[in-house]
């Protein structure tokens, strides 16, 4: 079997008899014990689990049972997610992991479409920036010297390595979209709110999301579709009918950036040739969006982490540890200043779509580092361009745009608030243009 087949592509072969989930799910895992000492991409392989339930999904689908495009599909699950019966490590040494008494709300929603869950992806501590070194770092698949990204690495790292087709991350400042544009996939935040968060550990209640990496975008369109609940019918859209709006702001300006900024406007040209209307906008509130990201999510999380972080301060990675203690320092009034400001931007970000359709930039200004940069808010930070649509709650996604130097580029899509099947046609149609006008290539 190729290693990176589509949804589609397995389904049809599952249906005409060629494929089954057992022998998916079999060379998935020995794709794992291939694979998984040099990227680090796997907390929990769920070996024994994910035989069972393949058996059970190539009965159903032999004795005529069909649940839908997920059947016998393998996913992966982020560490701070829970599966039943599963340990839930949450890349942190402060307590040892938590068997999950439950699914997750979104996880249920996978099983009961069909799906196959085949283990827990590694991630950054508690999803807060920083790599346990007793956990590690998970590394890029095109590059294992290099970092896959955080803090959903070890999902975007399964699906580019094609282990899985599909896998959860989750996303507070970039953390889906970032290591999705370092790993050459898709990765997609959805609108805030669209995917349950219920046995989802959190980090900000005002920021978090939880959303696909696939491969394409038709595979993250049949996997938000499952997880949100809700239909996502994509619609077959024209260049000609496009308005994209390019946010020159989130184009990096530091010459270590040039390859990126190359492929976006390979990409940009690209669209413009197939008749699309490129329109250069700016938004004013962008200035300050990650700023105030900062200020939300720090006091956000040291609240969450209080009691951890009294039962076991030396359990966290310092930079972690830092990381709470500082949000421990925000002012209520501060705080209060950043979730009007949220509000505000929301609705700034909102009025641009009556200008376009689309909102584009480089996913971020610079290809996968070595190591996971920290988090901040100013100059071509890594976050740059991915955090304003935490704080607005706009739906995003990044998409491959091409390489550099040998290493994934990723384009971010931005669209209105709520109209995530909407964003996701007009990906679709961005993928179709900017795969043929400037290719990415698989790893080995």
């Amino acid at each position: 079997m190729e290693a990176f087949p589509t949804v589609a592509e397995l389904g049809e072969r599952y249906r005409d008899g060629s494929l089954t989930p057992e022998t998916v799910v079999e060379e998935a895992l020995a794709r794992i014990a291939r694979l998984e000492p040099s990227l680090n991409a796997f907390a929990c392989r769920m070996e024994d689990e994910a035989r069972a339930e393949a058996r059970r999904r190539t009965g159903e689908l032999k004795a005529g049972t069909d649940l839908g495009p997920l059947h016998g599909i393998p996913v992966a699950i982020k560490d701070l997610i829970e599966v039943e019966g599963v340990p839930t490590g949450y890349g942190s040494k402060v307590e040892p992991p938590r068997v999950a008494a439950k699914d997750a709300t979104l996880v249920a929603r996978l099983r009961a479409a069909g799906a196959v869950i085949l283990g827990k992806t590694n991630l950054l501590e508690y999803a807060y920036g920083v790599a346990h070194p007793a956990v590690g770092q998970t590394n890029n698949p095109h590059d294992p010297a290099r970092t896959a990204g955080g803090s959903s690495g070890g999902s975007a790292a399964a699906v580019a390595a094609g282990i899985v087709p599909l896998a959860i991350g989750t996303d507070t400042g970039g953390s889906i979209r970032i290591p999705a544009a370092y790993c050459g996939i898709v990765g997609l935040k959805p609108s805030f709110g669209l995917v349950p968060l219920d046995g989802v550990f959190p980090l900000s209640w005002s920021l978090d999301h939880a959303g696909p990496l696939a491969r394409t975008v038709e595979d993250a369109t049949i996997l938000l579709a499952c997880i949100s609940d809700q239909p996502m019918p994509l619609a077959t859209l024209r260049p000609d009918t496009l308005r994209v709006g390019v946010l020159r702001r989130h184009f990096p300006s530091n010459p270590a950036g040039r390859r990126v900024a190359d492929c976006a406007e390979a990409a940009i040209a690209a669209l413009a040739k197939a008749g699309a209307r490129i329109v250069e906008i700016d938004i004013p509130g962008l200035a300050e969006a990650n700023a105030n990201l900062i200020t939300i999510l720090r006091p956000e999380a040291s609240v969450i982490h209080a009691d951890l972080l009294a039962l076991n301060p030396a359990g966290y990675a310092s930079g972690t540890r830092s990381q709470i203690e500082a949000g421990l320092a925000i002012a209520a009034t501060d705080y209060v200043r950043a979730r009007r400001f949220q509000e505000m931007l929301r609705a700034e970000v909102e009025a641009a779509f009556g200008a376009v359709d689309v909102l584009l930039s480089p996913s971020v200004p610079f290809t996968a580092p070595f190591e996971d940069p920290k988090i901040d808010d100013g100059g071509d930070s890594e976050m740059l361009a991915s955090g304003y649509a935490n704080v607005s709650g706009h739906p995003s996604l990044s998409l491959p745009c091409g390489m550099a130097d040998g290493l994934p580029v990723g384009l971010q899509l931005t669209g209105p608030l709520g109209r995530d099947t909407r964003l996701l046609s007009l990906a679709e149609a961005v993928q179709s243009i900017v795969s043929t006008a400037n290719p990415r290539r698989s790893p080995a």
